[in-house]
């Protein structure tokens, strides 16, 4: 017999959830560890417990850590059939063969699709750079690339973050007299297309170490086989890390290993792009180089803008901006991206508010382990983001799905749960798809609408089966306990050198307990409570974002509270302090 769901309060089916609180180690350290590292390496005492808790016991670890070094990327070669790749691309750049590169139209297959057309040209290569339109092409190699290979005479089609699941392309281009060559990272199939090489490091066969690279990530370790096979300068293909930096983090790639070298130093040549569209677009974002990039700032800030032009219409025109050498030209592209992200977050915010009104009418939290919403009129674009944060809202598995009702089909987009396998379970549930791909927390794919509620009751019996009651609740992950008198500047000066954050290296959270509300708390902006904390005589400003409805559940200004936090910057009106921000609170014990 399947356990209940776990309960909700009394305000509705739709209400905050309660979190679990655990500690992201399994155990407590070992005091000697922190001991030898915070005397060798003169560290603030929480640092030297982070490092710890991270499994770098040893100081030499620690160091590399901290200071991670380009020198220790692994061997492109380890990736199988980039010897191949290298050798076919060799002959067509020598031969004056004409290439069309083949991107996806979100941020990495954007990115990659630039950072290919940068570097084969600086080779000599005759290239052109395609990405398909979302709206009238739909995802992956297709027929559109296909067909734009066969209009410029290519003789060759390098893919980049897509392709590993598109065997009827790869055929029709073989047909057409084209050779293939497959970059992708997403889930390969039960067999691979039958092109020249298929790069992937998710490939059963590949011995690459490194599993978790983008699309981008993938794309820059060919260059690297390429430049270093025709002797090109290796050094100027870092300047090209930006582009890989941005899709690491826009794909939520987990920033491990060589993924968060490539992601550091990304950053760093971000400070400084060479890239006159990049600039045009950080200028029109209003970032500053000087103050120096976080992953953060890339996945809330820039994204969005480039992913707004494959999402709200023609991707090509990401491409290119960030193909464009001309800053004059550039300029007024990058404000295209600024408006266009305007109209898709008036979009997303409509596609959200009926996607709830209608969770809001259906939803039963004992009943659906797993959500599939459908609806005309919404843009396929936007259903991604909504879905994910449905997904924060209910904490399972949602699909949402646009219906064309001319076409009597659907697009759909899904996004997961940790504990949720999701391009598992819809590969279970294929016979009711038409096309689908993806992997572990993400998915798309297209459906007829007569199949939408076959596709909806597999799912969900696929989430019953899988899950668990305790797989439902949202979990906060704690790292350590912090005071007050010890959450200081220096400690979070040291602390970025923990980054970039992301997926996989999660910003360090803490825990103050017995701490009391000085004042009253207020709401600001869009439902963001600001508070003032104390703790053993220090204050410490703190802001939740959209917590302001949290007062509604209790009374924060009688007892003391336990607050879950990350130590931040707040930069207003020319002055900086440092504050809390608020993940989770309860009453003390």
């Amino acid at each position: 017999m399947q356990p209940p769901a776990p309960p909700v309060s009394a305000r509705g089916s739709l209400a905050t959830l309660a979190r679990k609180w655990i500690r992201r180690s399994a155990g407590d350290v070992d005091a000697s560890l922190v001991d030898g590292l915070e005397a060798e390496l003169k560290l603030p005492r929480a640092l030297c417990q982070l490092l710890a808790i991270r499994g770098l016991h040893e100081p030499a670890l620690a160091k590399a850590f901290l200071k991670p070094r380009i020198d220790t990327l692994c061997d492109p070669l380890d990736l199988t059939d980039v010897d191949v790749a290298v050798a076919r691309l060799r002959q067509a750049i020598e031969n004056n063969e004409r290439i069309l590169v083949h991107g996806d139209y979100d941020v990495d297959g954007i990115c990659g699709a630039a950072l290919f057309t940068r570097v084969l040209r600086s080779l000599g290569a005759n290239v052109e750079a395609f990405v398909p339109h979302r709206l009238t092409d739909g995802y992956d190699l297709g027929q559109a690339g296909i067909r734009r290979a066969v209009e410029i005479e290519a003789t060759l089609i390098l893919t980049v973050d897509c392709g590993i699941v598109a065997h009827d392309a790869v055929e029709a281009a073989r047909g057409a007299g084209i050779d293939v060559i497959v970059t992708d990272h997403h889930t390969p199939g039960p067999r691979l297309p039958s092109a020249l090489a298929v790069i992937n490091p998710n490939r059963a066969d590949c011995k690459s170490k490194e599993k978790g690279f983008v699309g981008a990530g993938v794309a820059f370790k060919l260059c690297q086989a390429l430049v270093r096979a025709l002797g090109g300068d290796e050094q100027a293909l870092l300047w090209h890390l930006d582009l890989v930096a941005i899709a690491t983090i826009a794909d939520l790639a987990p920033l491990t290993g060589e993924n968060r070298t490539l992601t550091h130093y990304g950053l760093k040549v971000l400070e400084q792009t060479r890239n006159p569209g990049l600039a045009a677009m950080l200028s029109s974002a209003a970032l500053d180089p000087a103050l120096g990039f976080t992953a953060g700032q890339i996945s809330h800030a820039l994204a969005p803008r480039l992913n707004a032009v494959g999402r709200m219409g023609a991707a090509a025109r990401g491409v290119t901006l960030l193909l464009c050498d001309d800053p004059a030209t550039a300029a007024p592209l990058a404000q295209e991206t600024e408006e266009e992200n305007r109209t898709r977050q008036s979009v997303d915010r409509a596609t959200l508010d009926q996607a709830i009104a209608i969770l809001d009418a259906t939803y039963d939290p004992q009943r659906d382990y797993a959500v599939v919403l459908a609806a005309e009129g919404w843009h396929p674009g936007v259903i991604g983001i909504v879905a994910s944060r449905i997904v924060e809202r209910i904490h399972r598995p949602v699909v949402l799905i646009a219906l064309d009702a001319e076409t009597g089909r659907g697009r759909g987009s899904a996004r997961s749960i940790p504990a949720f396998d999701l391009f598992g379970a819809i590969d279970r549930c294929g016979r009711w798809l038409e096309r689908y791909g993806g992997h572990h927390q993400a998915a798309g794919m297209e459906i007829r609408a007569d199949r939408i509620d076959g596709f909806r009751t597999a799912l969900n019996e696929r989430a019953r089966a899988t899950l668990a009651p305790a797989d439902l609740i949202p979990e906060t992950r704690v790292d350590i306990d912090l005071r007050f008198a010890d959450a200081t500047p220096v400690l979070l000066r040291v602390l970025r050198h923990f980054g970039p954050f992301g997926m996989g290296n999660p910003s360090p959270v803490f825990c103050a307990r017995g701490v009391t509300v000085s004042g009253y708390p207020r709401e600001v902006g869009s439902g963001h409570l600001k508070l003032t904390l104390l703790q053993d005589g220090v204050r410490m400003p703190a802001i939740g974002f959209r917590m302001a409805d949290r007062l509604q559940d209790m009374d924060i200004t009688r007892a003391p509270i336990d607050v879950v936090f990350q130590l931040q910057e707040n930069h207003y009106r020319g002055q900086t302090e440092l504050q809390l921000k608020l993940i989770d609170f309860r009453m003390s014990a």
